[in-house]
C-alpha cells in the first residue's frame, strides 16, 4: 500500500496555476469538510450538529490510528523498536484524546438527543468499519466483526483479518531475539513472556515495547467503559438504533483485550 493510499489522498502540495495558489482552506479541503454535516431533523434539533461533528472527528482519529498502527506493525517486523515505540506513544495520546471527546457528548441532555435519535435508525456506531479495523489490527480475531458492518465494508474487515496484526509482529520480534513465541504453543509463549518480564534488564527495549502495547490496550478498555456509561446516561436500556441490544451489548465488550497474554503474565510475576 502506497503512502498516498494510506493517507487517503492522491495529491498534495501546490495547486496548478489554473486552480490558483494554494491556501490553508484549499490544502485542508475545508469546503468539503465543513459542508459534510447534514442534519436530518426538521426542524433542526440543536444538538444534532454536535453529534455529527463529534462522530466525524472520531472517524478522522480512527483513520490516523490505523495509519500509525500499521506503521508500528511494520516497524516491529523491521526490528526498529525505537521507532515503533515512538509511534505507539502517539497512539496513546490519540487514545486519551478520544476518551476526552466523550465529555463533549455528555453535555447533551437525553431529551435533546431524543429530538433526533429516531432519524438515525437503522444506522449505528457499531457499523464503524474503521473501529473494527483498529480492533482487528490491534489483535482481536473475531469473525463476527464482518457481519456488524454494512455489506460494502465487509471486504475491508476481512482483509484486516488476513493481514498480520500487532501481536503477530510482536511475536515475530521476540522470536528474533531468542524468545520463542510459537502460534500453536501457549505455554511456550507464557514462558518467553515471563522471561522477558523477569529479566527485563536483558531486554529493556522489548519490555518497554510490551508495556507500550499494554497501554494501547488499556486506553481502549477505558474508552469502552466511559463510552458505555455515557450511552446508558443518554438512552438507558433502550434498544440501539441499529437493532443491537444497546447498553447490554456494549457491556459485553468491556472485557475485550488486545493482548490477554500480556495481562496474564502479571499473575505469575
Amino acid at each position: 500500500m502506497s503512502d498516498e493510499e494510506r493517507h487517503g489522498t492522491r495529491r498534495m502540495g501546490r495547486v496548478s496555476k489554473e486552480e490558483g495558489e494554494l491556501s490553508y482552506g484549499s490544502y485542508l479541503r475545508l469546503d468539503e469538510v465543513l459542508n459534510a454535516q447534514t442534519l436530518l431533523s426538521d426542524p433542526a434539533a440543536h444538538d444534532e450538529l454536535l453529534f455529527i461533528v463529534v462522530h466525524q472527528a472520531y472517524e478522522l482519529w480512527f483513520k490516523q490510528l490505523l495509519f500509525e498502527l500499521e506503521s508500528v506493525r511494520d516497524l516491529m517486523f523491521a526490528r526498529n523498536v525505537p521507532r515503533a515505540r515512538h509511534f505507539l506513544s502517539r497512539v496513546h495520546v490519540i487514545g486519551r484524546l478520544m476518551r476526552e471527546q466523550i465529555h463533549v457528548l455528555e453535555t447533551m441532555d437525553p431529551q435533546d438527543f431524543l429530538e433526533f435519535r429516531s432519524n438515525l435508525d437503522p444506522a449505528s456506531g457499531f457499523q464503524s468499519v474503521q473501529f473494527r479495523e483498529i480492533e482487528t489490527l490491534s489483535g482481536i480475531d473475531d469473525p463476527s466483526y464482518a457481519k456488524l458492518v454494512v455489506p460494502e465494508d465487509r471486504p475491508r474487515v476481512l482483509r484486516r483479518m488476513e493481514e498480520p496484526d500487532l501481536w503477530d509482529a510482536f511475536r515475530d520480534l521476540l522470536e528474533h531475539h531468542g524468545l520463542p513465541m510459537p502460534a500453536d504453543d501457549q505455554e511456550a509463549r507464557r514462558a518467553s513472556l515471563l522471561k522477558l518480564a523477569r529479566d527485563r534488564d536483558a531486554y529493556p527495549e522489548l519490555w518497554r515495547l510490551a508495556e507500550d502495547l499494554l497501554i494501547h490496550d488499556q486506553l481502549f478498555a477505558l474508552w469502552r467503559q466511559h463510552h458505555v456509561t455515557m450511552v446508558e446516561r443518554q438512552i438507558g436500556s433502550k434498544t440501539g438504533t441499529g437493532g443491537s441490544a444497546g447498553v447490554s451489548y456494549l457491556r459485553e465488550t468491556l472485557d475485550r483485550r488486545f493482548y490477554p497474554e500480556l495481562w496474564a503474565v502479571r499473575n505469575d510475576l
